[in-house]
């Protein structure tokens, strides 16, 4: 079915269709098969419609320029020297982005479900597409650790090289090593997982070796690795005697190459039926190749291989070019496979794969075109800036020869189209790349990723009845969430109406989810779009848009205040730089420069390159401004601020801080890599590697580097390279980051007494290194932690008193730890409670202070701290353990499940699960621990419990 009426549009349509129209439209009829007639029609192209239409900010921009403007929409512009040049936020120009990935309507259902395939999958293929299916299930929840984790189970289970060359370098593509100073695209970690030379392996799956292993490039000399053997000087001279009756003569212009006859026949089927068979040639002892298209020097090269299997050691690129022509032509497997690992070796940068890829697709060379498409992947996205190689990607002539190779396939494009999205690229090659991406796709999932994608891609270039069609071809395969962009296309065309009913029809046809309403709120005025807000927030508190939207409304009253505090309920648990804008603008209403700038610097420390005002000024722009108006600090006076905002656990003020000592002195690495620690505790994990990657690049020595590099290593899950780099550092030099990162890294693992008793020795060392107090106190409050596991209760106590004498104010909770196993609950209570007083970030400690109370204070402090950070998942098992235990079975199972809607946590589903394995539904039971082992298949305690509910289903059905 389709949802969309192009019977209501009432513009009128041109004589013809254009290109772009009618590409998108053969698209559409070639995947789709299901819908009813009139569903998918694209109407040709026409002159932008009369009605009026919700505001773009392309229209705002040039409101003062058009003459039939609402007058009521146009930004106020006041003096230039004005911090506030375009007066107040206005609500058309904060409407929500349509998320680009799948969004199923039941996410728990959909990865159930997808765990059930891969367990059952019968093939490495198929398993290896599943967890690319899983990947892209799982980008709407946004952890970048079960997408890493996704990308490897799939190379891990890739048996063909294609796969294995675009996974391993997807995978490196997302530690962004492109920015790192001096480190080639072909640089190995050591691992196969991404190991260049691995991946053009061609093998079956063996369990005995994983992709997690140490690389053989790392203890070899890469041509073993990949079995390119050359030839010994001697070995390439005959001895004509030995072979008098056997020798066949190849005359190549005036250049005469003897062969042995048995050897050349033996190279492939056609050469031995021209020297063996019924031709002329067979008798002759002498034979022309001069029309063949090889040199002399190529012949003899051809020569020595069928004599040695192997190629000359001293022959050029241009002569092993030659030879696999020779192959090609002969259909010579072994001699053409040797060619191609020859010169797959010799591809090393961009201009190489562009030569050689050429060579690759004339001779049907499929490795040297994998080898070439690898150095382009691992280049990404710098690449994409190459027109030569948008060419290759793009043009269709290109994908047809990537198709002759085996090399056009689903895994690549999409990969390409996601660096595009991540790249912001919205031209015409962008939309090419997802044309393309379309006709690689074979599967249902796929084919719906593909035209949601292109959809969101069309509606940003503002070409909204296409993007329409695609949304409406992604929703008639099962995407429900598709129908936002549906409804939006009609909108942005002037038809609010239909856009309601879209959203209308969805609601009453579906589980309620909290991007429905907030849609219908678009489409809605007054009392009814408040309604519609509030629920939305009431089913996903995550939603911006509603606080945003709430927020620029009673600014737009003249309540600036409560507009603050509006945006500070969202800005508490996610951190956004659309949000920090809207709070900066709000504070330069009420003329607080101070708190203005500390958002705007913070904003910066996200997107560097964010533009404020809807896009009208450069943020560090509007940051010189504004400091004219605020008390300048010297670097000893931003040190303070920022031990004072460290201390009050104000992260956002400590991240406004070190953007501006940066800005004094943007070259220190060590500011970069406290700017990344924040942005970590903020969750904002790609701005954190941006971060740690340019300490990384500014280091001036060569320790300091290293210790910067297993940081990018271990946040990337390479725990073992990350201590090796570690240890590296204190050999060259014994410095507290290093010590630190050593100790880190150890204390991740399951610590035994001896490995506890190494760790804390370790931190000890890295305290006697010089560092300052804010990571001092941090090693501190970690040494202290160790000592609790360890049952040093009196040295952890000492551990958490020195961090606390240094402002460390989280050493509050450790103190509180240890009085709780003390069995002095009312002192643990107190820590915690000062530790509420002094945090400008209180939700955890809210949280933590619950473990220290009767069960009604308990009940209140997680309240609050879900009123704080609706994120955190333990008030809410907490409350439905309560519930359990109160025998009120139904109202446990809905604490949760409200829950799971926004946040699809493990903790939960298992809890969920467990819960209903007590009720005895053994098929919920089973769908949520199939769930929770989708996001990790390795969980000890769920395995368990699925384990025993699948004996339980059996028992209560036989």
């Amino acid at each position: 079915m389709s949802i969309s009426n192009n019977g209501f549009d009432g513009c009128s349509s041109s004589s013809s269709s254009s290109p772009r129209s009618s590409k998108i439209v053969n698209l559409i009829r070639q995947f789709t098969t299901t819908m009813k007639s009139g569903g998918l029609k694209l109407k040709d192209r026409r002159k932008k419609p009369t009605q009026v239409h919700a505001l773009t900010i392309n229209s705002i921009l040039s409101a003062c320029s058009s003459s039939n403007s609402d007058e009521s929409m146009i930004l106020p512009f006041v003096n230039a020297k004005s911090v506030l040049p375009y007066g107040l936020p206005v609500v058309q120009l904060i409407e929500p982005n349509i998320d680009p990935h799948l969004n199923p309507v039941d996410f728990v259902d959909s990865i159930s479900d997808l765990y059930r395939r891969i367990i059952g999958s019968c093939s490495e293929s198929e398993t290896c597409c599943l967890y690319l299916e899983q990947y892209v299930l799982l980008c709407a929840v946004g952890d970048p650790k079960l997408l890493r984790r996704s990308l490897q189970s799939a190379r891990e289970h890739a048996v063909d090289i294609h796969s294995k060359v675009v996974l391993s370098a997807w995978l490196r593509y997302e530690r962004r090593e492109d920015e790192l100073v001096g480190v080639s695209s072909m640089d190995c970690i050591g691992k196969v997982l991404e190991c260049p030379k691995s991946a053009l392996v061609d093998n079956v799956f063996d369990q005995s070796c994983s992709v997690f292993d140490r690389c053989q490039c790392v203890r070899r000399n890469a041509s073993e690795d990949v079995k390119v053997i050359v030839s010994l000087n001697n070995e390439c001279f005959l001895d004509h005697d030995d072979y008098d009756d056997e020798i066949v003569r190849f005359c190549i212009g005036d250049e005469v190459i003897s062969c042995i006859r048995p050897k050349i026949a033996s190279l492939s089927s056609p050469l031995n039926t021209l020297l063996y068979g019924n031709f002329v040639e067979s008798a002759k002892e002498s034979i022309d190749f001069s029309r063949i298209g090889v040199s002399g020097e190529a012949m003899r090269g051809v020569e020595v291989f069928s004599r040695t299997k192997r190629l000359l050691d001293y022959a050029s690129p241009s002569i092993v070019l030659e030879i696999l022509s020779f192959a090609q032509k002969f259909c010579c497997e072994e001699m053409k496979s040797a060619c191609e690992v020859y010169l797959s070796l010799l591809v090393s940068n961009v201009d190489d794969a562009l030569i050689f890829i050429e060579y690759g697709f004339e001779d049907r060379a499929s490795l040297l075109v994998a080898s070439c498409l690898q150095v382009l992947l691992r280049e990404l996205p710098s690449s994409l800036n190459n027109p030569k190689v948008l060419s290759l990607f793009c043009s269709s002539e290109a994908m047809e020869k990537l198709s002759m190779v085996d090399h056009a396939s689903f895994l690549l494009y999409y990969f390409l189209t996601q660096v595009a999205m991540e790249e912001k690229m919205t031209s015409m090659n962008a939309v090419i790349l997802f044309e393309r991406l379309i006709e690689c796709s074979t599967q249902n999932w796929q084919k719906t990723v593909a035209f949601h994608q292109l959809g969101v891609l069309l509606f940003e270039r503002e070409e909204y009845k296409d993007a329409q069609s695609c949304f409406d071809a992604a929703f008639e395969m099962g995407h429900v969430y598709s129908a936002t962009g549906i409804a939006r296309a009609m909108y942005k065309q002037g038809k609010t109406y239909l856009a309601r009913e879209v959203i209308n029809k969805i609601i009453s046809e579906c589980k309620p989810n909290g991007w429905m309403y907030q849609e219908r709120s678009l489409y809605t005025i007054g009392s009814k779009k408040m309604l519609d807000l509030e629920e939305a927030t009431k089913l996903d508190p995550t939603l911006t848009y509603p606080y945003k939207h709430r927020a620029v409304s009673m600014a737009a009253e003249n309540l600036i205040n409560e507009a603050v505090q509006e945006i500070d309920k969202i800005i508490r648990f996610k951190v956004s730089p659309d949000c920090l804008e809207l709070r900066a603008w709000f504070y330069l209403a009420l003329e607080d420069y101070q708190a203005a700038v500390r958002d705007i610097r913070a904003l910066l420390s996200l997107d560097p390159n964010y533009m404020m005002f809807h896009g009208r000024m450069r943020g560090d722009y509007l940051v010189e401004i504004v400091n004219q108006r605020v008390e300048r600090w010297t670097p000893a006076d931003c040190w303070l601020q920022l031990y004072d905002r460290w201390s009050c656990i104000d992260d956002i003020g400590s991240l406004a801080i070190i953007h501006q000592m940066l800005a004094h002195d943007p070259g220190k690495s060590l500011l970069r890599f406290r700017q990344s620690l924040l942005l970590l505790r903020l969750n904002c994990q790609k701005a954190a590697m941006r971060s740690l990657r340019l300490a990384r690049n500014l280091s001036t020595t060569k320790h300091e580097r290293i210790v910067y590099e297993g940081w990018i290593l271990y946040d990337t899950g390479y725990r073992e390279e990350a201590l090796s780099k570690a240890k590296e550092s204190i050999s060259i030099q014994r410095s507290f980051e290093a010590y630190f990162l050593k100790a880190y890294t150890l204390a991740d693992a399951s610590l035994d007494p001896d490995s506890s008793s190494f760790v804390i020795q370790l931190l000890n060392d890295a305290l006697k290194c010089p560092s300052d107090g804010l990571r001092k106190g941090q090693a501190l409050n970690n040494l202290g932690s160790i000592y609790v596991d360890c049952g040093k209760h009196d040295l952890a106590a000492d551990c958490y008193v020195n961090a606390l004498d240094i402002k460390h104010t989280r050493a509050h909770q450790g103190l509180a730890r240890v009085y709780s196993l003390r069995d002095e609950r009312k002192a643990a209570y107190d820590e915690m409670t000062k530790l509420i007083e002094k945090a400008e970030n209180s939700a955890s400690a809210y949280e933590k202070r619950s473990e220290y109370c009767d069960r009604d204070n308990a009940t209140s402090d997680l309240c609050m701290a879900t009123q704080l950070d609706p994120l955190r998942t333990y008030p809410y098992r907490y409350r439905a353990a309560v519930l359990m235990d109160e025998q009120k079975e139904s109202e446990a199972v809905e604490e949760l499940t409200k829950a799971i809607a926004f946040k699809p946590e493990l903790q939960m589903l298992h809890l969920r699960a467990a819960f209903y394995e007590s009720m005895s539904d053994y098929t919920l039971a089973l769908r949520d621990c199939e769930a929770a082992l989708c996001l990790d298949p390795n969980h000890k305690e769920t395995l368990e419990l699925y384990n025993r509910t699948q004996k339980q289903a059996a028992e209560y059905n036989t």
